[in-house]
């Protein structure tokens, strides 16, 4: 049996009969930690369809949405493999779930109360997808799921565009709706500093105040950031704070020019490219390093990660490299914090502990350098330090595993959003838009490519989900002026994100994928998401927003 629901279910089994779920329907909690649970479920229903459930303390003689805890026949749903961002281990945050549909009502249950989030997640698309003059008529069913991997994650650059707090809000349900659980804010970068640190208020105050492009700045004060990450723990989804370094540090520099390293070109030689690296040598590089991780961790509690950056940094020599980042881990890992890196970080000693993003695959990073696209943006004097760059990543995945760290799965050709839309638009008004956002140097990519492929299968040096932490899309922001382009650059490859990181087979069937997307922009024209239309996807829906 096929239901609209993306990502697919690990088990369904349908029925002949239906249930017509209307306004007044009643939803009841029935354990404890669901009440909360419950209540985001009824108003997210709201906002995605207009339908009006009803939270009751006890169920009448009608139909009703009954959500508990439990485990029955759960056990036939593997459990999830890799690494969860907030540090729990994956059997004790147990996202494993089961949805019955019946004439009488809708049974929820969950081995936690974050397992029942993600069923009740599923419920939402059903009824969206159904939702027709202020009613959603499913088919009886059974589910049962959970996730192939615990990470599942999207990357968003603020720093070259400053997305405030509402846009994060918005990309935060985005991610909820497809069952993603991992937010991770690409916070710094030569374009703009995002995040306040009290002990160094230059970085906000001058660092923050630009972006790429003469694009406004901006900044997250730290009770912006205290209602995010509130905001996304109400959905189940953790944010992971990015500050890149030693190599990305332009903003750093403008705030304490002190910190650049001398005799050395620093700045930006080319559009989103930068040279110089914060000096391992000097002390003073030090005692800035502690006190942003000071003050970022304090602003991520639930996170028990730092994402370390450590990637492109041009010039610097390996063993330097190599020795920032091994005493930054220290650092981190003094602080009662867990490191991710860029693959880059696999050039140092790691501990099994660490995870190395993969992004560079081989065949991609070979065919970058010669593109001719990359060529026209940077100058010729810095291609051989990019062309060095490249080459030394086909070592990087084996020299990871063998140090027993796990890989976050992030391939550029299949993972990075800010690829071109290489699918056309079934309505003209998009494709202004499609010609303006994506960056030039990456192939266009088309829905089905983004989901006929295996993170195991087709990462080289990979030959199980035991070597994988999770599953991770990257949105760069060099060609993303707004939040409705950057949304129009997420919906729907989101879905396809959502398919690899939560759902088991090893192959996607496109034309299934295709049939259960369908439908699912119902929900998103009524929240006012701007999202591509496809002309690959036979839509079930005419309204096209963005």
């Amino acid at each position: 049996m096929t239901l609209p629901v993306v990502p697919a279910p690990a088990r369904c089994l349908g029925g002949a009969a239906a249930l017509e779920i209307r306004a007044g329907l009643a939803v009841t909690a029935g354990g404890p930690g669901l009440a909360s649970v419950v209540r985001r479920f009824v108003e997210d229903v709201r906002l995605d369809c207009g339908i009006a459930l009803e939270v009751v303390e006890t169920t009448g003689a009608g139909p009703a949405v009954t959500v508990e805890l439990g485990f029955h026949e759960l056990d036939s749903v593997p459990a999830a493999g890799g690494v969860r961002a907030d540090g729990a281990v994956p059997d004790g945050a147990d996202e494993r779930h089961g949805i019955r549909i019946t004439p009488g009502g809708v049974r929820v249950w969950g081995a936690t109360a974050e397992a029942a989030y993600r069923g009740l997640t599923t419920l939402r698309q059903l009824i969206s997808a159904a939702a027709d003059d202020g009613a959603a008529t499913l088919p009886t069913a059974t589910i049962l799921d959970g996730p192939r991997f615990a990470w599942r994650g999207l990357s968003l650059d603020v720093a070259r565009t400053f997305h405030g707090p509402e846009q994060v809000r918005r990309v935060i349900d985005m991610c909820s709706l497809f069952k993603l659980n991992v937010l991770h804010l690409h916070l710094t970068d030569d374009q703009g500093w995002r995040i306040e640190i009290p002990s160094r208020p230059a970085l906000t105050t001058i660092g923050g105040t630009g972006a790429m492009a003469g694009r406004p700045g901006g900044w997250y004060s730290q009770a912006d950031l205290a209602e995010l990450v509130a905001y996304a723990g109400a959905r189940f989804v953790t944010l992971v704070p990015e500050i890149d370094m030693p190599g990305h540090t332009g903003a750093v520099f403008r705030s304490y020019p002190q910190l650049a390293p001398t005799g050395a070109t620093v700045g930006e030689v080319a559009p989103g490219l930068a040279l110089g690296t914060l000096d391992p040598h000097q002390q003073e590089t030090w005692a800035f390093v502690e006190d942003v991780l000071d003050g970022v961790i304090a602003q991520f509690p639930q996170s028990a990660y730092v994402h370390i950056g450590g990637d492109e940094a041009f010039g610097m020599p390996d063993a330097d490299h190599a020795a920032f980042i091994e005493r930054v881990a220290a650092l981190v890992k003094a602080r009662g914090r867990r490191v991710v890196g860029w693959q880059e970080i696999a050039r140092a000693s790691l501990r099994g502990d660490e995870l190395v993003q993969y992004w560079m695959e081989p065949a991609a990073a070979a065919a970058m350098v010669d593109d001719e696209a990359l060529r026209a943006m940077v100058p010729q004097d810095l291609l051989p330090l990019l062309a060095e760059n490249l080459a030394k990543a086909e070592h990087d995945v084996p020299r990871a595993l063998g140090m027993g760290a796990r890989l976050l799965i992030s391939p550029v050709s299949r993972l990075y959003f800010d690829s071109p839309q290489g699918d056309g638009p079934i309505d003209s008004s998009q494709a202004q838009l499609r010609a303006q956002v994506g960056l030039p140097v990456y192939p266009a990519m088309s829905l089905r490519h983004g989901v006929e492929w295996d993170p195991v299968q087709d990462t080289p040096g990979v030959t199980g989900d035991e070597q994988i932490a999770g599953v991770e899309a990257a949105i760069w922001c060099e060609t993303i002026p707004t939040g409705d382009a950057l949304e129009f650059l997420l919906l729907p490859r989101l879905g396809g994100l959502a398919e690899k990181a939560w759902a088991r087979p090893a192959v996607t069937e496109w034309t299934d994928y295709a049939a259960r997307l369908a439908p699912q922009p119902k929900a998103w024209a009524a929240r006012g998401w701007t999202w591509f239309a496809a002309d690959s996807v036979p839509w079930t829906t005419g309204t096209v927003t963005g």
